[in-house]
């Protein structure tokens, strides 16, 4: 601006039709008029072109044409009038002077009149002591000098550049204008948006509710209040729907789970049925004990839609883990084959390898899926994918009664264990006869191969294993549920076999003999000790269980994940109840909630490498650990626990399996 701008050299000035003016001298600034030409509002008077020595009249009318076309043309410009410029020796035509207002404003680039009608002419340049060029008027004929206005500074700038007070009188003109907005707001309005801000505040506040709680007190008439508490504190994150590009042809529509059937009548006890002499054993009914094997089949009538719903809610189980499950057994419906089969190999992704693929084991891990929320063939709502299922698993026992048919030689006794549990369960459930012959021979054929030391191994007669052992432990168990024999010299045998290979005085438990505790043998050794007859006060069962709940041995699925230990802990501490069943279904139902996968094709599956690689992954696949991880969820009413007072309520009432 003005005082720092000393250097810079103007340039000549143009004025619409007449030729350049020379730039002020910066150092000699000489004060500019400005000549605003003003017309009242009028009809526009002809003026007769007269020729003039040494110009032409239509010349001087074609440049007074021009420049008022130019002006007229002008943002903001309005009946703009132009005195043609003076040439040498010319005479107007008019013979009534323009009248001339003074300037009313300072010059700036494009500015308008601020009053109606009446526009500022530009400024016109001039030569020392000269009339303005194109600004003479005449008068009588003669041009008549013209008076100078009050002079106006022009500071000389860089072409383009704002002037500065144009700049902060727009800036106050703009707080002006804030200002005013402000001050005449209406009240109302001002209180209108503060409400409704603090009503989208506590919205979202209500919507990001981390919990809600509901209790349901079942007060059972046989000497126990039954506490059912519903947790919905899991986040199950964004579920999706799907169209299935596998076997199952039928639309996946997810649904909420049915904790008990809705057209069952209401009873006060769930247990209450009339009372017979059956007398239960103190502390349980076990492998050994001399209770008649229909009492034992009690086991699974926590299955049954009437009891489902009061075990859930005494045992820790919610909605949450139901949901859970329910989208578990809707990912193994989708994975079905056509035959009615499944595979450990796909068609889902992360599948084991085609040579270690199993379809017998995988049938059977999917069907002690179904079966352990309660669906059969004859009820529920996967009796569909039940029935197809047997139809084909059924047709694989050969003679013998061995259900292993193709697959890695280490699988033969798994594979026996698995099917066995799941076609003494069918029978168990439903008393339907025609799977009594298949669970029979396969019973008698676990048996026949029991190996001298005391359990089983891969091949007929021969080693012994804890793993395979446990399989076929559960095998005989679940036969003694569906009323089959298995002779207490069997069982007495697997009780000599854990205790030669028991470490710690009988607390701690390898894969075989003089090897290194693990915990998951030791939860599947004190599973099987609780099938056995161990007391749950053993002071062996409770170091035992002590060391597996420990908080560094608690379900994680980024340090030491391995489903297969979960799986056996889970049942053991479930029977063990009180603290050690508190400590670990609180991280169980939490974190297997979790990780269980929400969204795409997978959905409802447990994935075996992520977050991190299971023990099992590459033996087992995705299918494996989903039905594991199905299983553990299950818990709640898949058996009922063996020391606990529900279990012998149902003894004292006389209910035998299925009714």
């Amino acid at each position: 601006m003005a005082g720092s701008e000393s250097n810079i050299q103007p340039g000549p000035i143009y004025f619409p039709g007449g030729g350049p003016i020379q730039p002020i001298d910066p150092q000699r600034p000489t004060p500019v008029p400005i000549q605003p030409t003003v017309v009242p509002p009028a009809v526009p008077q002809p003026a007769a072109n007269q020729p003039t020595g040494g110009g032409s009249g239509a010349g001087g009318h074609a440049r007074s044409s021009i420049n008022s076309a130019f002006l007229s043309s002008q943002p903001g410009a309005r009946d703009v009038r132009v005195a043609p410029a003076a040439m040498p020796g010319a005479v107007s035509a008019q013979s009534q002077a323009v009248p001339v207002q003074p300037a009313v404003q300072p010059y700036a680039p494009g500015a308008t009149s601020v009053q109606p009608g009446i526009a500022v002419a530009p400024v016109m340049g001039t030569t020392a002591g000269s009339q303005p060029a194109g600004a003479a008027r005449l008068q009588g004929g003669r041009p008549a000098p013209v008076q100078p206005a009050r002079p106006q500074p022009v500071a000389a700038g860089v072409a383009g550049q704002r002037p500065a007070m144009a700049g902060a009188q727009e800036d106050e003109e703009d707080e002006d204008i804030y200002e005013k907005a402000v001050r005449n707001t209406p009240p109302w309005l001002i209180s209108t948006a503060v409400h409704m801000l603090l009503m989208i505040i506590l919205g979202l506040i209500a919507a990001g509710a981390a919990a809600v709680v509901s209790s349901v007190e079942l007060t059972a008439e046989a000497e126990d209040t039954i506490d059912e508490e519903l947790i919905y504190a899991e986040q199950l994150g964004n579920q999706v729907e799907i169209d299935s590009p596998l076997a199952v042809e039928d639309d996946f529509t997810v649904q909420k789970p049915v904790l008990a059937e809705a057209n069952l009548p209401p009873v006060e006890n769930p247990f209450a049925t009339p009372f017979s002499e059956t007398e239960p054993s103190p502390d349980g009914t076990t492998a050994v004990s001399d209770i008649a094997a229909n009492a034992i089949g009690l086991a699974l009538d926590g299955r049954d839609a009437g009891v489902k719903r009061a075990l859930l809610g005494r045992y820790g189980g919610n909605a949450t883990t139901e949901e859970a499950v329910l989208r578990g057994l809707e990912w193994l419906a989708r994975q079905q084959q056509r035959d009615g089969s499944w595979s450990l190999s796909g068609p889902y992704r992360d599948g084991v390898e085609k040579a270690f693929d199993n379809p017998q084991a995988a049938t059977a891990m999917a069907l002690l899926a179904f079966q352990g929320y309660g669906d059969t063939h004859l009820e529920g709502r996967f009796k569909a994918n039940v029935s197809k299922g047997w139809q084909w698993l059924l047709k694989e026992q050969n003679a013998d009664g061995c259900f292993f048919v193709e697959g890695p030689f280490n699988h033969r006794f798994y594979t026996q264990g698995q099917c066995t549990i799941a076609v003494c369960e069918i029978l168990t459930m439903t008393k339907d006869q025609r799977f009594r012959d298949a669970a029979e021979r396969a019973v008698q054929y676990c048996l026949k191969s029991q190996s001298s030391e005391g359990g089983w191994r891969y091949s007929p007669n021969a080693d012994s294993d804890l793993s395979v052992t446990g399989w076929i432990v559960m095998a005989l168990q679940s036969a003694r549920m569906a009323g089959i024999d298995v002779p207490a010299e069997n069982l007495h045998q697997v009780e000599r076999f854990l205790d030669r290979i028991a470490q710690a005085d009988g607390s701690r438990y390898p894969y075989q003999k003089g090897g290194e505790p693990r915990l998951a043998m030791t939860a599947e050794a004190m599973l099987c000790r609780q099938y056995l007859g161990w007391r749950r006060t053993d002071p062996r069962m409770v170091d035992a269980m002590d060391w597996i709940t420990r908080d560094d041995n608690l379900i994680s699925f980024t340090k030491n994940r391995d489903v297969y230990y979960w799986y056996y802990a889970t049942q053991a501490c479930h029977h063990m109840e009180g603290e050690w069943w508190k400590r670990w279904n609180t991280v169980m139902r939490q974190v297997m909630c979790e990780q269980q996968v929400k969204s795409g094709p997978e959905s409802g599956s447990w994935d075996p490498y992520r977050p991190s690689e299971d023990a099992w992954a590459r033996h087992g696949g995705r299918l494996y650990v989903t039905c594991l991880s199905i299983y553990m969820l299950e818990v709640y009413y898949r058996h009922l626990p063996i020391y606990t007072k529900v279990y012998t309520d149902l003894l004292k009432s006389g209910r035998t399996p299925g009714t």
